[in-house]
């Protein structure tokens, strides 16, 4: 396994995940006044994996590159990395506040740092690593305000809050274990574990909500599109993200989401600017800033070399 490979090509990559993840809030919220949630899942998923395993059989269908094959990790990846966390978030939020769920997933860095430190080589926990985490999530707390733990009524919001930090764990745990997987296509990677996860979700979406009811013509915009580009073109980057630069960079992406998705309520919805927007925003930065130094300075050493 090699060691971590910060370039700008990441840094780009992970920006750009931290915008459409961002934005996949508003148009999720869409879709909710015609599906349920459970089939949204399905159907992002399905539209995924569908475009994805087309690519990838155009381009050959390769898979592992070399002699060593890891079928049983690559199952469980397939699981943790969308269809089991899409499920645990569509159950658990219908009982916990929006801001719990923010954090929840804020927390995804926090979760990585101990897995990466003892799975993944050239992952070890620094102070100034785990300084420069612990600020950016303060300033998701400070961007969500008091209803980052405020309780939502419900009698099974512990259940609720559960079931976020389980989605959160999830994702956490597959970045780790897929960064261990040996020589493989990114995008046969990235095909196989959506397949994997369209299974999966189906079939409970279908045990859970029964048939689906037809979203119109509307509708299926809304899910094509959350398939194409927070799902099918946001895993293929996610996983080259996770294979050249690793999981706990990866996870930067996780404080940047709830940040974009303020921002583009900001300007897109017309929504007031708040100090707390540009209190976090500093927070996020100077975390980021901290827990990368090392990274930021050898991208910048090798621009001016």
């Amino acid at each position: 396994m090699q060691q971590p490979d910060i370039t700008g090509k990441s840094w780009a990559m992970v920006a750009t995940l931290g915008l459409v993840w961002g934005g996949t809030f508003l148009v999720t919220e869409l879709a909710l006044a015609l599906m349920t949630p459970f089939w949204i899942a399905a159907a992002r998923i399905g539209f995924a994996a569908v475009l994805t395993t087309a690519i990838w059989q155009l381009r050959g269908g390769r898979l592992f590159l070399g002699p060593q094959a890891d079928w049983p990790n690559l199952v469980v990846i397939g699981l943790l990395s969308t269809a089991v966390p899409f499920m645990l978030l569509a159950w658990g939020q219908q009982y916990v506040t929006a801001g719990f769920a923010g954090v929840s997933m804020a927390a995804v860095g926090l979760i990585v740092l101990p897995l990466a430190h003892v799975l993944v080589p050239g992952e070890r926990i620094t102070l100034r690593r785990l300084l420069g985490f612990l600020i950016g999530f303060c300033g998701v707390l400070v961007l969500i305000g008091p209803d980052a733990f405020a309780s939502s009524g419900s009698q099974v919001e512990i259940w609720g809050r559960l079931a976020c930090v389980g989605a959160a764990s999830c994702y956490a745990m597959s970045s780790v274990l897929m960064r261990r997987l040996p020589a493989i296509d990114p995008l046969g990677l990235s095909a196989i574990t959506l397949l994997i996860g369209a299974v999966f979700v189906l079939g409970l979406a279908l045990a859970v909500e029964g048939r689906p009811a037809s979203p119109g013509g509307y509708g299926f915009l809304l899910l094509a599109f959350l398939g194409l580009v927070p799902t099918a073109a946001a895993n293929m980057l996610r996983i080259s993200v996770i294979r050249s630069a690793g999981p706990v960079f990866m996870s930067l992406t996780n404080y940047q989401v709830p940040l974009w998705s303020v921002l583009l309520g900001v300007i897109l919805l017309g929504e007031p600017v708040h100090a707390s927007l540009l209190v976090a925003m500093v927070l996020i930065l100077c975390g980021v800033a901290i827990s990368q130094f090392g990274a930021l300075k050898r991208l910048f050493s090798r621009r001016s070399a």
